[in-house]
């Protein structure tokens, strides 16, 4: 069968065709522009590669009660033109199928747990950590939703000692996000983080903080794996000293053996590499699928 899928992230759009087994056939990416143009494009390509149902995954927050009237709406995001936009409706006018819809990294947990590197696994926390900070939640075997949707990117933390970086972030300045995403490191250091050496002391830092922000979910989620992905994540020399500012952080507390001793599988890289996100979305449309069927 062919399921559509959509990874809506704010900087770009990657659509593309997947099958029931999770494999990509076909992509594209765009930037990310005003709505829409963006979704215009989004529209251009579905239109001739007749699928039977779409996901997706998209940067938020979002609306994600079915019983809202602003149901499948982007709502307080800071991006130009996509506050209280119907991003939903928009696509739904275009195209008679089934649509799966969540975050973006709602659903790239999801693949993870379908396909990926949490398979088998019903509970899985995945952080995207790029532009912005990201938390997708998947716990009893299903997404995780409240009031809203999990938003553990804009948790608070404790400072690093030697850090006089004041955070980005709009809304709460030196949150998770605000001081760990990628526009923070290029901002305290004034260099992009991929032109840092491996042994600049701004991954000790940022490990100080994302492995904070994993020790308060550990404690209050105690998901059975932790997956960390984004383009920050790409700088691989951060896992172990991540995996070391977790069980510092815990002290011994939780006593179970993926923290005591297993930490190296515990805490890991996307099992789906950078087609995490797509095959989530894909999952997401073979979910709403099966639930139309």
């Amino acid at each position: 069968m062919r399921i559509g899928a959509i990874e809506a992230g704010g900087t770009k759009f990657v659509c593309g065709i997947g099958d029931e087994n999770g494999i990509v056939l076909d992509r594209v990416s765009f930037p990310t522009e005003q709505p829409e143009k963006t979704l215009g494009q989004v529209i251009a390509y579905f239109k001739d590669k007749q699928v039977e149902a779409i996901g997706v995954g998209t940067f938020g927050p979002i609306d994600i009660d079915p019983n809202s009237p602003t149901y499948g709406y982007v709502t307080t995001t800071p991006k130009p033109g996509w506050s209280n936009y119907p991003f939903l409706d928009t696509l739904k006018r275009e195209f008679d199928v089934p649509f799966g819809w969540d975050t973006d990294v709602n659903a790239a947990a999801f693949g993870e747990a379908t396909w990926g590197a949490a398979k088998g696994l019903d509970s899985v926390l995945y952080y995207t950590i790029g532009t912005g900070v990201g938390v997708g939640v998947y716990a009893e075997g299903k997404m995780v939703h409240g009031l809203v949707h999990p938003e553990g990117g804009h948790v608070l933390t404790r400072r690093h000692p030697d850090d006089a970086y004041e955070g980005f972030c709009p809304y709460h300045g030196d949150c998770f996000e605000g001081i760990a995403a990628g526009p923070a490191i290029e901002r305290r250091w004034k260099v992009k983080g991929s032109e840092l050496s491996e042994d600049h002391p701004a991954w000790r830092m940022e490990a100080f903080y994302i492995g904070q922000a994993l020790a308060n979910a550990i404690l209050m989620i105690s998901p059975k794996k932790i997956i960390l992905g984004g383009g920050v994540m790409h700088q691989l020399q951060l896992f172990p000293l991540i995996r070391e500012e977790v069980r510092s952080n815990l002290n011994g507390y939780v006593n179970a053996q993926a923290i005591v001793s297993g930490l190296d599988d515990y805490i890991v890289p996307p099992g789906l590499g950078d087609n995490a996100g797509l095959c989530g979305s894909i999952a997401l449309g073979l979910q709403a699928w099966n639930q139309n069927r």
